[in-house]
């Protein structure tokens, strides 16, 4: 009976354990997965132990070891292929413009025109706004509203580039101009630029991003306005 206990408690850890991997924002699941897996191999060391059946984990340990063996020529043969493959894609990230509120991190490329944001707080924290549903953007959507209208509006300018044509999705009855006043560094990082930034640097910059997002070219009122605070901080 205290053998089928234990048995019973472990399998029950790693049940939690499973259940909590969920809840991990999705592009951090890969990891918590390989933590799973480690806590699942000695959930089995234990088991066979408490049963008596150890001898099994021997003769599956030998197995594993040979196809290791056997494999190894191959991961040192197409590794380098594969890092040479990751390094190239990770090279070809262009300039990006980085939008902060208290609620949310945007990003926008410059290249493309794209948006990509983080949850910086609630429920979701953690979370990119790729993974998620429209469900679980509406339901996020209605906690900005709640605490942070700079964060809705900001939120809202992902949606509408999302889901073109059913937004407006903030509602939250504003002229598109962002609270409060942005300091050097954060104009900086809206533009894109670096702290040596020239004037024609700043120009060319804003210049670049309104003919990407200007509402008259179906872009977002409120991160036209968070551009045209960004250079005015900057040419000041």
């Amino acid at each position: 009976m205290p053998r089928l206990l234990l048995v019973l408690a472990i399998i029950l850890v790693l049940y939690i354990l499973y259940r909590r991997t969920q809840t991990v924002p999705p592009h951090l699941r890969r990891g918590e997965y390989i933590k799973l897996g480690l806590a699942v191999a000695v959930g089995i060391v234990l088991v066979l132990t408490i049963t008596g059946k150890m001898h099994w984990l021997g003769i599956a340990a030998t197995g594993l070891l040979v196809l290791a063996r056997s494999m190894l020529p191959l991961l040192i043969r197409y590794f380098p292929m594969l890092a040479s493959k990751v390094s190239q894609a990770g090279s070809g990230s262009g300039q990006s413009s980085t939008v902060e509120t208290s609620l949310l991190r945007m990003q926008l490329a410059h290249e493309s025109g794209d948006l990509e944001g983080e949850v910086l707080s609630g429920k979701f924290k953690g979370w990119r706004l790729a993974d998620m549903s429209r469900e679980q953007l509406d339901d996020f959507m209605y906690y900005c509203r709640l605490e942070d209208d700079d964060s809705a509006r900001l939120l809202d300018s992902y949606m509408q580039q999302r889901f073109p044509g059913e937004g407006p999705f903030g509602d939250t009855h504003s002229t598109g101009q962002g609270s409060g006043t942005l300091d050097r560094q954060e104009a900086l990082k809206i533009l894109g630029l670096d702290e040596d930034a020239t004037r024609d640097d700043i120009i060319a910059a804003h210049r670049s991003l309104m003919q990407k997002l200007h509402p008259d070219r179906g872009g977002n009122d409120y991160l036209a306005a968070k551009i045209n605070q960004a250079k005015d901080v900057l040419l000041s």
